[in-house]
């Protein structure tokens, strides 16, 4: 891990230089914008294979638990707000899950806000493998990498000179990757059995009466080859968020992980905090209209070996500059 102090990334259109957005001779206008640190792909790798090391976060056992003692520790020596949310949830085997959402705040006293989540845990079972379907896998890219990209920018904000004007939420989902097997013949659909800790942070939020200018919701984020297509819900719920972040990762260089193509609604945790917070969140994912997730996908081939520090730059540069816009 290196340390980039004072390190800048100045993205303009037209004109480098220009302290504002000014108008040619010929009208047309030329637009400016906030410098924007450098965000380090190889600190963020350094933090998923960190969790990939304490095993499998899978609730109600010890990876779990030093996972979360990790989080806190590390988003408090950035200097930011850090508290727990602690709460039951049952899964959809009548299990009794203990779970934890982490929030961490910068810039607490803000009035305008940008909620940043992740989710955290890992899937107890692999049952889109072939092979030893019935063991936890562990969650490089789902889970690992949105995680690692959070905390990426989380250090990058503490350690640089330029700041962005606005208070920060990062919000660690807790039982997000429980839901029913694939191809179960379960048939309780009493309730959504996935994103148990969106659904209840969304009805009980960490400060009462909390909102925020909008959301970015990171998941599987790191994959190689991964390409990120404007998402159903997000569409649905905050149109012009997808596009203000698809249209900053072309101009940032990222048009061939970003594409500017639709994908069918999917449920994840941005879809509660759209419904049930009432603030506009979008989901970077990686979900193809055509193929469906990765290859990789609930399989224990969701390991380090595909995470792609390509992708981690282009996803955590992309979210970084938007933030860095407002």
């Amino acid at each position: 891990m290196k340390s980039n102090w004072g390190i800048y990334i100045l993205v303009f259109i037209f004109l480098w230089s220009c302290n504002g957005d000014k108008t040619t001779d010929s009208g047309q206008v030329q637009v400016s914008y906030k410098p924007v640190p450098d965000f380090v792909a190889d600190s963020a790798y350094a933090y998923i294979q960190k969790q990939v090391d304490f095993g499998p976060r899978v609730p109600n056992t010890e990876p779990h638990k030093k996972t979360k003692e990790w989080f806190v520790q590390k988003f408090e020596s950035f200097g930011l707000d850090v508290q727990t949310q602690d709460f039951q949830a049952k899964t959809y085997d009548n299990q009794l899950w203990n779970l934890t959402n982490v929030i961490a705040s910068y810039n607490p006293s803000a009035k305008k806000r940008v909620l940043l989540a992740a989710h955290w845990d890992t899937r107890r079972i692999a049952d889109k493998d072939t092979e030893r379907i019935d063991e936890p896998i562990d969650g490089a890219n789902d889970g690992g990498s949105g995680v690692g990209v959070l905390l990426e920018i989380a250090r990058i904000i503490s350690i640089s000179e330029q700041k962005p004007e606005i208070g920060i939420d990062f919000i660690l989902f807790d039982g997000e990757d429980d839901g029913e097997p694939e191809h179960t013949s379960f048939s309780n659909n009493s309730q959504v059995w996935w994103c148990l800790g969106s659904q209840h942070w969304s009805k009980n939020p960490h400060q009462a009466g909390y909102s925020a200018y909008y959301g970015i919701l990171v998941d599987l984020v790191g994959a190689k080859g991964a390409r990120f297509f404007k998402e159903g819900n997000s569409m649905r719920y905050a149109k012009n968020i997808v596009n203000k972040v698809w249209n900053f990762a072309s101009e940032l260089g990222y048009s061939d992980f970003f594409i500017l193509e639709n994908a069918p609604e999917i449920i994840d945790d941005h879809v509660f905090v759209n419904r049930d917070a009432g603030i506009p969140m979008i989901d970077i994912i990686e979900f193809s209209p055509r193929a469906g997730f990765g290859h990789y996908h609930h399989t224990h081939m969701d390991n380090m070996e595909i995470i792609d520090k390509r992708t981690l730059k282009a996803v955590g540069q992309t979210v970084l500059f938007t933030v860095y816009q407002e």
